[in-house]
């Protein structure tokens, strides 16, 4: 199963405050690596510095659990399923004929 995940840090507190959470948000990373059996395909920065996305691949949302619970005080996380755009386009085609064949 492929999700979109949207990260953003948690800087509310004061400079110095949002400054160390940096420091050890990083300090965390550079500890980390993806669980086997999970494939980022794409892992990107926001330009602003607010947080991050990744497109992430695993048929064990478990890895994503635990993943999330490791950095969760630092960051804030949305999860979603997706799948391929012509999976998307085909189910919404047969939607559409389910419901023109209902009268």
């Amino acid at each position: 199963m492929k999700y979109v995940i949207a990260m953003t840090f948690r800087n509310s507190g004061s400079a110095a405050e949002n400054e160390a959470s940096t420091k050890r948000l990083l300090d965390l990373y550079s500890k980390w690596s993806p669980p086997d059996g999970t494939t980022f395909h794409q892992f990107v920065g926001r330009l602003d510095g607010g947080g991050t996305f990744a497109v992430v691949e695993t048929d064990n949302p478990d890895d994503l659990a635990v993943t999330t619970a490791k950095f969760g005080p630092l960051v804030e996380y949305q999860l979603y399923p997706v799948q391929d755009v012509a999976d998307t386009v085909r189910a919404a085609q047969e939607g559409l004929a389910f419901r023109e064949a209902v009268s």
